[in-house]
């Protein structure tokens, strides 16, 4: 038999250590877990889209497709008539996807923004945009605007579009 103290110590704490271990990786286990419950697919079929479009195009306005907060992205769709915005926008923390689903818009995109006033966090405006890049986009066109580039909508006519936005950390 040994007397080493240490030892015997040692033997008398590591099943209690190992139960405490066991039990809090059990608690960690179960909180992560938690956290990663994967959110459910959404499908919306070309029709679903289309009954969308078609309720937006009599009442103009917004509707939201996706929000949710366990993934980084909101889909919109929006229809307007006769609308400008007043001043160049540029977001931090978000990337644009925009797709014409009906009519056309005219979007002005990069450039160097003059006069910049931030409006909330992470999310700013600007009378002016130099050298900024005029598109004239139609059904079915798309068009991706990275997360700090400046772009200004002009819609003479009336659009229906999808803008697919992330939501991420700047």
């Amino acid at each position: 038999m040994v007397n080493d103290p240490s030892r015997r110590t040692f033997l008398r704490t590591a099943p209690l250590a190992a139960a405490a271990t066991l039990s809090l990786t059990d608690t960690l286990l179960a909180h992560a877990q938690s956290l990663t419950t994967p959110v459910p697919f959404q499908l919306f079929t070309a029709k679903s889209l289309e009954e969308s479009a078609k309720a937006l195009q009599a009442a103009p306005g917004n509707k939201t497709l996706v929000e949710n907060k366990e993934i980084p992205v909101t889909v919109v769709m929006t229809t307007e008539t006769a609308k400008s915005a007043k001043e160049f926008e540029w977001h931090e923390g978000r990337d644009h996807i925009v797709q014409i689903i009906d009519g056309e818009t005219l979007y002005q995109v990069g450039g160097t923004p003059k006069g910049g006033h931030n409006t909330k966090p992470a999310e700013w405006l600007a009378p002016e945009s130099e050298g900024s890049t005029t598109y004239t986009l139609k059904k079915g066109d798309m068009l991706l605007i990275p997360r700090s580039t400046p772009h200004k909508r002009t819609t003479a006519g009336t659009v229906t579009l999808i803008l697919i936005s992330t939501n991420g950390k700047p």
